[in-house]
């Protein structure tokens, strides 16, 4: 496994494994135990996932098996739009987060969409992080433009910012605003969610025959190649096993380049731009 580090210092996995989409509390459990077993170390969840209860029972079942320890794994939640109202919700939805993950901290804090009032909401993660709560805050699903104004007004300076990020929807410019400003980019749906016919195309398909990997390797791959953390999640152990095992092999500039041509320059997956939807995403309560 690779590493990157954070504006903070810390040490956080080039890959992780998401629990996004996984409900049901008996099988995101058993999963989050299984991704640990397999060998993940980054763990992604989100208040708005409800999810985090059952993240937290896989951890501590992985731990007192001795597949791991706390110290070695590095747990990400979120603060969900509902909570991005002022200073003190945000920094209550950080310690009902901490509730129900059974954790003194956690190792990343993100505001989960650039919504509410998310300046407030930031101040309310920044002292999260003073009190300890966290190791480090950041964002997710800030655009460029949105970034940049939000990094040139903040105290501190957002460690992450997640956002889609695969071959149908590079972003390059995007990734190199935020490296511009120490911020690590991290993929959400690093396979596209499946869509595009990702997992079967012939040119990805192709290129991974030369490595002896999957069309699927290859794009996760190719993601990490570029210094973008990836978080991919499958509930099945062979999917999780193949989707770690990117690191025994080194795309060429060809190859990434030609990966990239795909790029449609817009998200087919949400619509951050559309008014209607960002209208849902601020009437979404999680509590």
């Amino acid at each position: 496994m690779e590493f990157l580090t954070l504006n903070t210092g810390a040490k956080m996995p080039l890959e992780g494994f998401g629990v996004f989409q996984i409900p049901d509390p008996t099988q995101c459990e058993q999963v989050v135990y299984d991704a640990i077993r397999t060998g993940y170390r980054l763990l992604d969840t989100a208040a708005a996932y409800m999810n985090e209860e059952a993240l937290g029972r896989g951890v501590a079942r992985a731990i007192a098996d001795g597949l791991t320890t706390r110290a070695e794994l590095f747990i990400t939640t979120k603060v969900w739009v509902q909570d991005q109202k002022n200073e003190e919700t945000a920094y209550e939805a950080v310690k009902a987060s901490l509730k129900k993950l059974h954790m003194d901290y956690v190792d990343l804090v993100l505001l989960h969409q650039p919504m509410g009032d998310y300046f407030a909401a930031y101040r309310g993660i920044e002292k999260a992080y003073k009190d300890g709560l966290t190791k480090a805050i950041g964002v997710a699903n800030f655009y460029p433009a949105i970034l940049t104004n939000f990094c040139e007004n903040v105290e501190i300076i957002p460690a992450v910012n997640q956002v889609e990020l695969h071959p149908f929807f590079v972003q390059q410019k995007a990734i190199e605003n935020m490296k511009a400003y120490g911020v690590v980019p991290q993929a959400w749906g690093p396979l596209a969610e499946g869509k595009h016919g990702i997992f079967t195309d012939p040119h990805l398909t192709q290129i991974g025959k030369k490595y002896g990997k999957s069309a699927a390797q290859v794009v996760l791959r190719w993601n990490a190649q570029r210094g973008v953390s990836i978080i991919p999640k499958s509930v099945h152990i062979e999917r999780m096993e193949q989707n770690i095992d990117i690191w025994d092999f080194h795309l060429t500039d060809e190859e990434m380049a030609e990966i990239a041509s795909k790029d449609l320059g817009h998200s087919e997956i949400v619509k951050h731009d559309d008014p209607g939807f960002v209208k849902a995403l601020c009437g979404m309560n999680i509590h």
